[in-house]
């Protein structure tokens, strides 16, 4: 196990666990964390012995979010824009990175921490776990995709409810709303989220990856160009070793080893 400043990393049968580690501001995503997970993020989509990866905070916080202090100083909207446009690289690196990555929800998720969460292809919360919408509180909005994400994972309705009814969610309620896919006891978290991650690297990793990009790409296209990504993405996979090495596998009856080739 490595610590990077910010984070605390470790890298075992093919799991990157990555631990958000600045526990004394809650995980708060400052600039310099920020940049840390993004080159890490980057970082692992290359390395070939990186198959999945699993997000979690220290101490009993998921991530609060933009650091607090970002939005005491004076702001010319250019600049802020510009700053924002990072954090915003930063969770959609997430949707972007053609490898599973599971959110192990340790405590509270809020502004910035949530749109990190949602941004994960899975998202495994503790019972311990919250969701707080609490932008409005300090005259904001959620962004970095945050009321357009919120929308398309669990619709306009549900939506409404969250953002515009002002109550703060508990694991049960997160998973009642479609927000979270499972909700385990503390002490089970990191092993379901690796239970679930072993289960994802029975799939090709290429057929995965296209898979998790034409998701994201479907929730905003029309029907007919998104038959013809998937089209596209399929006369790709189809020359692969690893759909070869699947109906091989299919023939004889055995479970198919891939080599993301």
């Amino acid at each position: 196990m490595t610590g990077d400043g910010g984070l605390i990393t470790s890298l075992e049968e093919g799991i990157l666990l990555v631990r958000l580690n600045r526990p004394e501001r809650r995980n708060a995503l400052d600039e310099a964390l920020q940049g840390e997970l993004l080159e890490l993020l980057l970082r692992a989509e290359r390395d070939r012995e990186v198959r999945g990866v699993i997000l979690t905070g220290s101490g009993g916080a998921f991530s609060a979010g933009g650091d607090l202090s970002r939005f005491e100083r004076e702001w010319s909207p250019a600049e802020f824009r510009a700053q924002s446009h990072e954090l915003t690289r930063l969770v959609t690196s997430v949707e972007r990175l053609e490898k599973p990555v599971i959110a192990a929800i340790n405590g509270l998720a809020t502004g910035a921490g949530t749109q990190l969460a949602l941004a994960c292809d899975l998202r495994i919360a503790s019972e311990n776990a919250s969701f707080l919408f609490r932008e409005g509180m300090i005259g904001l909005i959620p962004s970095h995709g945050g009321c357009v994400r919120l929308v398309k994972l669990v619709g306009l309705a549900r939506a409404r409810d969250i953002l515009l009814g002002g109550e703060d969610l508990s694991a049960k309620e997160a998973f009642r709303h479609g927000l979270v896919t499972k909700v385990v006891p503390p002490g089970e978290l990191l092993d379901e989220a690796r239970v679930r991650l072993h289960h994802i690297f029975r799939r090709a990793p290429q057929a995965y990856g296209l898979a998790k990009r034409l998701l994201h790409l479907s929730a905003s296209a029309d029907m007919e160009s998104g038959m013809f990504a998937e089209s596209l993405a399929q006369s790709l996979l189809v020359t692969t070793q690893d759909h070869r090495e699947g109906v091989r596998a299919a023939r004889e009856r055995r479970r198919p080893v891939f080599r993301g080739e």
